[in-house]
C-alpha cells in the first residue's frame, strides 16, 4: 500500500512539473549555480538530480534491489561539482543522499561516490590522466548510466544480476554446484561482470587519435567489487586491477570498443578461508568485452558482449558469458520507447563426486521502457522487466519500475 501511494505521489509530481513558474525557477538555480572567476580561467558549476523511485516484484527481488518486501520506494539526491582550472585541469565530484548505492529499504545515508582531477596537456585531446574514484572505462553503458541519460531504469543485466561468486569468505566445496537459489543473504555475492558503474579508485589514461580513442586504468578493486570496496581507505592498492579499453569510430554512426580487465576479487577478510599457502592475488577476475553503438536519427542502438572468468579456490575456472542488445526510439523531442534483450550461460565446473555441473542459472530477461521529457528538468519513466532464470525459484519473474528525475 505504501509504494502504491508513492507510486501515485510520483505521477503526480510529473503531470503537475511543466507549470511555467517551477520551470523558470529551475532556469534561474542553473544561472545561479554557475560561477566564474580569474577572468573566465576558473569556472564551475553545482548541479544535480533528484530521483523518486517506486519497484512492484515478485520475491526474491530481481538484481541489485534490497528488500523483504514486494514493493519498494526509493529515493536519490545526486549533486555534481564540476570545475575548469584553466585550459588544462579539470576536477568533478559527485555526492549521493540515498538508502544505499543500490535500492534498498534501508535508513538515509550521505556519500561521495566520485571525486578525480583530469589534466589535459594538448588541446585536441590526445591525451588525458585522470587520478581519483570514478567510473570505470570498460564498455558503453558506464558513460550512460545516469538517470538522465539512461533510457530504462535499470541497468543491464551483466551490471546488475547477482551470481554465487562470494569475495568475502572461500565457497566451501561444492557450493557453487548446488541445486537451487542463493542459500544466505544476496549482499554476500557479486554480479556477473561489473557493479553498476564501478567508482572504485585509481588512476587513468586515456585519449583519441583520429578515429581511434583509447583508454587504460589501474584501480583499486575488481569491476564485480562491491560499492563498499571502491575507495582507497577501504581497499588499498596490494591487489590493483589493471582495465583497459580500444575504441574505433569510422564515422558519426559507428562506435565499435574492445575491452579487457584482470584484477584480484576478494577482500581482505576473505584471507583467512583461502586455502593454506594461497593468497587474495591468487584468485583474479578476468573480462573479455566488446560493445558496438550505433545511431542514426531518432534510432540509437547498444550492446555488449562480456566473456567473464573467475579463479575460485577449490573450483578452478567459473567461466560466464553475458550479453545484452538495447534500442532507444526517439518518437517526438520528448517521448521515447526502449527495449533490452540481456542473456547469459555458466559454464559447467567440476562437482565433488567427480562430474561436472553448470555453476549458475542461465538467464535471459528483455525490458520495456517508456519516457517523456516534460521539460529539459523533468522526466518520467516507466519499465517493465520479464525474466526467466533456468532451474530458478520461479518460471518467471515480473517487475514494474516507475521513475521522476528533477534535474537542476
Amino acid at each position: 500500500m505504501k509504494s502504491l501511494r508513492a507510486l501515485a505521489v510520483v505521477i503526480m509530481i510529473a503531470f503537475a512539473s511543466p507549470v511555467a513558474p517551477a520551470q523558470d525557477f529551475l532556469d534561474r538555480v542553473d544561472e545561479t549555480l554557475t560561477f566564474t572567476a580569474f577572468n573566465d580561467n576558473v569556472r564551475g558549476r553545482l548541479s544535480g538530480t533528484l530521483d523518486l523511485e517506486v519497484y512492484f516484484f515478485q520475491q526474491p527481488p530481481p538484481g541489485l534491489i534490497l528488500t523483504d518486501d514486494d514493493s519498494l520506494f526509493n529515493y536519490r539526491l545526486s549533486l555534481f561539482f564540476d570545475a575548469q582550472l584553466g585550459p588544462q585541469f579539470y576536477f568533478f565530484l559527485q555526492s549521493r543522499v540515498d538508502t544505499g548505492f543500490d535500492p534498498t529499504d534501508h535508513g538515509t545515508q550521505i556519500r561521495l561516490d566520485e571525486y578525480a582531477l583530469r589534466y589535459t596537456p594538448w588541446e585536441d585531446g590526445r591525451l588525458n590522466v585522470q587520478i581519483g574514484a570514478f567510473a570505470s572505462i570498460v564498455g558503453n553503458w558506464i558513460p550512460r548510466h545516469l538517470s538522465w541519460e539512461n533510457p530504462f531504469i535499470t541497468a543491464p543485466a551483466p551490471y546488475e544480476v547477482i551470481t554465487k561468486i562470494e569475495d568475502k569468505t572461500a565457497p566451501f566445496p561444492g557450493y557453487l554446484t548446488l541445486p537451487g537459489g542463493l542459500v544466505d543473504e544476496k549482499q554476500e555475492y557479486l554480479p556477473s561482470v561489473i557493479w553498476g558503474p564501478s567508482y572504485a579508485s585509481g588512476v587513468s589514461v586515456s585519449g583519441r587519435l583520429g578515429k581511434f580513442d583509447y583508454a587504460a586504468e589501474i584501480k583499486n578493486s575488481s569491476l564485480a567489487s562491491r560499492p563498499e570496496s571502491w575507495h582507497v581507505n577501504a581497499i588499498g592498492f596490494e591487489n590493483p586491477t589493471v582495465s583497459t579499453r580500444l575504441g574505433f569510430r569510422p564515422n558519426q554512426m559507428w562506435n565499435f570498443g574492445f575491452s579487457a580487465s584482470d584484477g584480484a576479487y576478494f577482500r581482505p577478510e576473505a584471507q583467512p578461508t583461502l586455502p593454506m599457502g594461497r593468497d587474495i592475488g591468487d584468485y583474479h577476475q578476468r573480462v573479455l568485452a566488446q560493445d558496438i553503438g550505433f545511431a542514426w536519427h531518432h534510432l540509437q542502438l547498444w550492446a555488449e558482449f562480456f566473456e567473464t572468468r573467475y579463479e575460485v579456490p577449490g573450483v578452478g575456472d567459473a567461466d560466464l558469458f553475458a550479453y545484452y542488445f538495447e534500442a532507444k526510439y526517439k518518437f517526438t523531442p520528448q517521448f521515447f520507447g526502449a527495449v533490452r534483450w540481456n542473456q547469459q550461460f555458466f559454464a559447467d565446473v567440476p562437482t565433488p563426486a567427480g562430474g561436472s555441473a553448470s555453476w549458475g542459472h542461465d538467464l535471459w530477461r528483455v525490458d520495456l521502457a517508456a519516457g517523456y521529457r516534460f521539460t529539459p528538468h523533468t522526466q518520467l519513466k516507466i519499465q517493465y522487466n520479464l525474466e526467466h532464470e533456468k532451474n530458478g525459484p520461479r518460471d518467471l519473474g515480473h517487475t514494474f519500475a516507475a521513475q521522476f528525475t528533477l534535474r537542476f
